[in-house]
């Protein structure tokens, strides 16, 4: 199946430091491509996978569940802690879902988490019809491209299919229940007018989690895909100093045996 234009997945091979991007529910690389090609110029080693069921049709998205999604984050986590010597994870929306996640599961292999207005629950009445209403309506209205900057596009489905949203909503409630197991440093960024995720969720992320090394940060001029924003600047800064202050030789080529 033909990859929709700016959907492809991104790697980038730099130094014993490496990043795992994990993109959002319906989205794709591209809403987290300038970071993560900021982070390659900076000599990290950078992982951003395409979602199973992602950036080609919604027909496709229908037949995968959260266990597609989660299994490609959980090999490129793996991948990339068999070649680096620390290994931090950034996730937007369901990515910083999936970055939790990963978190909670692989403990002292990640390093530190960076979180861009990251979704926790499926909100609204709708949540509870979905056992029922997915088997009567193929999709509902999509959630891509709210953004704040004008002209600024992302690159997503126009249509939501609702199988893959009741799955998203099961896994919601795993990682709810995941996150006092989180105990990595963690930096929250989030939007307070962000029209996919409410503030609520990010609320309840950090009450939950045991991290003891945490930052919040508001981005007060963007929307939900912050990354691609005018916020997005001040995400990549706040990343790197994030980086630069957890591990210090970030950029510099290491070892260059069993890599």
């Amino acid at each position: 199946m033909q990859v929709l234009p700016g959907a492809e997945p991104f790697r980038h091979e730099g130094g014993e430091v490496g990043v795992l991007l994990c993109h959002g529910f319906t989205g794709t690389p591209q809403s987290l491509r300038p970071w993560a090609d900021g982070l390659a110029e900076r000599g990290l080693t950078v992982s951003l996978p395409l979602l199973p069921g992602h950036g080609t049709r919604w027909e496709d998205m229908a037949v995968t569940g959260w266990q597609d999604w989660y299994a490609e984050v959980d090999r490129e986590l793996r991948a990339l802690t068999a070649r680096c010597e620390r290994v931090f994870v950034f996730g937007l929306s369901m990515g910083g879902a999936l970055a939790l996640r990963l978190a909670a599961r692989h403990g002292d292999a990640i390093a530190g988490l960076v979180l861009v207005n990251p979704a926790n629950k499926v909100h609204g009445l709708s949540a509870y019809a979905l056992p029922v209403a997915r088997h009567v309506v193929r999709t509902t209205k999509g959630l891509t491209s709210d953004i704040a900057r004008e002209g600024v596009e992302e690159v997503g489905y126009d249509r939501v299919p609702l199988h893959a949203a009741h799955s998203l909503r099961a896994f919601f409630r795993l990682v709810d229940a995941d996150l006092p197991q989180v105990t990595q440093p963690v930096v929250l960024l989030h939007s307070p007018q962000d029209h996919v995720v409410p503030p609520a969720d990010s609320a309840r992320i950090l009450s939950r989690i045991s991290s003891r090394d945490v930052e919040e940060i508001l981005l007060e001029q963007s929307y939900h895909v912050a990354t691609l924003d005018h916020d997005a600047e001040r995400i990549f800064d706040e990343s790197h100093r994030f980086i630069g202050r957890l591990a210090p030789d970030a950029g510099k080529k290491g070892r260059t045996s069993g890599g």
